[in-house]
């Protein structure tokens, strides 16, 4: 009897601190670990502006911490291993999150296991662009191109593994084409071979080549989204033209360590949403080319899932490698 009058205490004084804790929430800084360099990418720029509207609705500073290094991993790894006290966050991204699992061997944590979903709130579209020399205006001429030319066409990419990478591998077996893989240290040398005409296609996101596009210099031929940009509305998506369902993005989220108290996640999540469907917060990300995009945190933990699956598949059907 003794055993269970002290194990019901127990329970009851468990139950008695997690409130408390919640309402005590935050009790410091929190620090918002982003695992690229500062103003490297549009995830960091997106960072920035989302910890200082963060803070402002949690009455706390929330400190952007980047941590760069083996392409987002090091940074996740980090969060993934912090305290789960709601103090350490992380701005999760699709490569280290749901294609680092499929790349490298020895990731050091485990995405789904290891994190806690809170809330994606952008994401930024794929398009598929090609030097204007190519003689083709969408993507069933590109398709028909390839088909008549097999490896004779290539694709640029960031790095091998990178989702510029996987993305071309995916219209690559779904379109049933041959093409060769150029792989690039980083996507700013992708888009310079590009427009010089030294590589056909690449398949990346919106906001590091719309100038370009908008320019002429480069030709967008359809957009991997499930639906068209408002930056580029004339744009077709690829589903509409020929491969239906074909969708690739680079996703911003809102993660913390596992085992972060439940009424924690639920108060972050009610401040991303309210950050999300603020108009300015809309504007700036559309501004940086990123569309808000908001998701609870159990359609983002399954989203995850489904994204790390998908990505298996392709990385084994294209037997892509990295060095680890």
């Amino acid at each position: 009897m003794r055993t269970i009058f002290f194990s019901l205490l127990a329970t009851a004084f468990t139950g008695a601190l997690q409130p408390a804790f919640a309402q005590q929430y935050p009790s410091r800084p929190i620090r918002l670990i982003v695992p690229y360099p500062p103003g490297a990418s549009t995830n960091d720029i997106l960072a920035r502006e989302f910890a200082r509207r963060l803070g402002d609705g949690l009455g706390i500073q929330v400190i952007v911490d980047n941590r760069p290094g083996a392409g987002g991993n090091i940074g996740s790894e980090l969060a993934a291993k912090a305290t789960p006290d709601g103090h350490t966050l992380l701005i999760g991204i699709n490569g280290p999150l749901a294609i680092g699992p499929s790349i490298y061997k020895n990731l050091g944590y485990d995405p789904i296991r290891d994190l806690a979903p809170i809330a994606m709130f952008a994401s930024v579209p794929f398009v598929v662009v090609i030097n204007p020399s190519l003689p083709v205006a969408d993507v069933k001429q590109l398709i028909a191109l390839a088909k008549a030319k097999p490896g004779q066409l290539n694709f640029a990419a960031s790095g091998n593994g990178t989702t510029t990478h996987l993305c071309a591998e995916l219209f690559k077996i779904s379109a049933g084409i041959d093409a060769a893989h150029v792989p690039y240290k980083g996507g700013a040398h992708a888009v310079i071979d590009l427009l010089a005409g030294q590589v056909h296609v690449y398949c990346t996101g919106l906001p590091s080549v719309i100038s370009h596009i908008r320019s002429g210099k480069l030709r967008a031929v359809g957009l991997a989204a499930p639906s068209r940009s408002p930056l580029l509305p004339n744009l077709m998506t690829i589903g509409e033209q020929s491969i239906k369902g074909f969708e690739v993005n680079s996703w911003s989220g809102l993660l913390a360590p596992a085992r972060t108290p439940a009424d924690v996640i639920r108060r972050l999540y009610s401040e991303v949403a309210r950050l999300v469907s603020d108009p300015e917060m809309k504007a700036f990300m559309l501004s940086q080319g990123a569309e808000p995009h908001l998701m609870t945190p159990e359609q983002f933990g399954k989203y995850l899932k489904d994204e790390t699956a998908k990505w298996a598949r392709v990385v084994k059907t294209a037997n892509v490698t990295v060095m680890n």
